[in-house]
């Protein structure tokens, strides 16, 4: 079958392959950002494909934007460390004023600014979004910031980012999910100026942060459509977000397959090549399967969203699916590497602590399950 988007990959794999396994190797082991990378995809306007053309962008759907993600996952990148520069201009896109647009989205597309963060989970909230304590309480021509922020990505690394607080507290709106609003925040102004930034270290090399806000100062225009909206506009940008991030576990899938195939081609056991049995064919030959039935659920949500149908259910599987798979095709490929599989120099480690994080962000697959649960089968609310 002919791949409609084979000039995308050709482009992204050539781009890729000046940024070899080593090159990803070095990164994670210095616990660096891949900072030569995301110039090199950005300066090739990858980075800008959902940014329509009149602000500088490709104007691209998110059919082809997923592909872009995917392969920067199978040639052995890591899209996280750049995907938020991809999605997050979103909300600006669709909410923003057109002042805000015209001041923004063209340097965002060439890369002069980056938008590679959003605000919104809490310590003491995680997904239960709507309990957030971060408050944003207008003070003539300003909004004052109090607060706190967890997980919250790339702030090192960008200029700009989403926060969303409380402007209307709990006790006093008619629907839990009214009295929030979106603002855009200049890091360079924050940082220092009543916001602070705590990284966190974890298991894979992902710039992370805690946030803490006291008593940050932002102009009224840094406020993102209408006050209290907030939570909707977050909304609207999640099945973009979750199909985007399916679409890199499905490259990391292919990834770790193609992988192991190759080795257990090569690698003999006893006198014969360990790929010639059963035992190992099979796990690799269901994961394959599993990436493949991903693969249709990722497309069937880009469908549904670039017709501007709703894919909440489409993009949630699609997500459920596709970390299922990267992680099936994860220990497959790591079992039949057996020791070199925890060697640095196979990349198999590194890969694998990568793709395992998709199980919990941005979405948990229990929050999924919920999800298919009360919005497709009618079952009772469970929370």
């Amino acid at each position: 079958m002919t791949d409609q988007f084979e000039d995308i990959r050709d482009a992204v794999r050539s781009l890729c392959g000046d940024f070899p396994d080593e090159y990803h190797r070095k990164v994670d082991e210095d616990r660096a950002y891949p900072e030569a990378f995301v110039n090199a995809l950005t300066q090739a306007g990858w980075l800008a494909a959902l940014i329509p053309e009149e602000y500088g962008g490709s104007g691209l759907g998110l059919t082809e934007a997923s592909v872009i993600m995917e392969e920067i996952n199978r040639s052995g990148g890591n899209s996280g460390a750049c995907h938020g520069q991809m999605y997050n201009m979103g909300t600006l896109l669709r909410h923003g004023s057109q002042e805000q647009k015209q001041r923004y989205l063209p340097k965002i597309a060439t890369g002069e600014l980056r938008l590679q963060s959003m605000g919104v989970t809490e310590p003491t909230t995680g997904t239960d979004t709507t309990k957030i304590k971060t408050t944003a309480v207008k003070k003539g021509d300003r909004y004052v910031i109090n607060g706190q922020k967890v997980w919250i990505s790339r702030v090192q690394h960008s200029d700009l980012m989403i926060l969303l607080a409380r402007t209307t507290p709990l006790s006093e709106v008619k629907k839990k999910s009214l009295g929030m609003s979106i603002f855009i925040v200049d890091l360079k102004d924050a940082i220092g100026n009543g916001m602070e930034v705590r990284p966190i270290p974890n298991m894979v090399n992902h710039e992370t942060n805690e946030l803490f806000f006291d008593n940050l100062e932002i102009p009224e225009e840094n406020l993102i459509g209408e006050e209290g909206m907030g939570f909707k506009y977050i909304l609207d940008g999640l099945n973009a977000e979750r199909t985007l991030i399916a679409a890199e576990c499905i490259g990391d899938g292919y990834w770790f397959v193609d992988r192991v195939s190759e080795y257990v081609k090569e690698r003999k056991v006893f006198g014969r090549p360990i790929g010639q049995n059963q035992g190992v064919q099979f796990p690799i030959a269901e994961a394959h399967i599993e990436v493949e039935a991903a693969n249709l659920m990722r497309f069937e949500a880009c469908r549904l969203f670039d017709a501007n149908q709703q894919c909440g259910a489409q993009a949630n599987m699609a997500k459920y699916l596709a970390a299922k798979a990267s992680w099936e095709a994860a220990n497959a490929c790591l079992q039949f590497h057996g020791g070199f599989g925890f060697a640095n120099e196979y990349d198999v480690e590194r890969k694998f602590r990568e793709t395992r994080l998709y199980q919990v962000a941005p979405i948990s697959t229990n929050l999924i399950l919920s999800y298919v649960a009360e919005h497709v089968l009618g079952l009772p609310r469970s929370f």
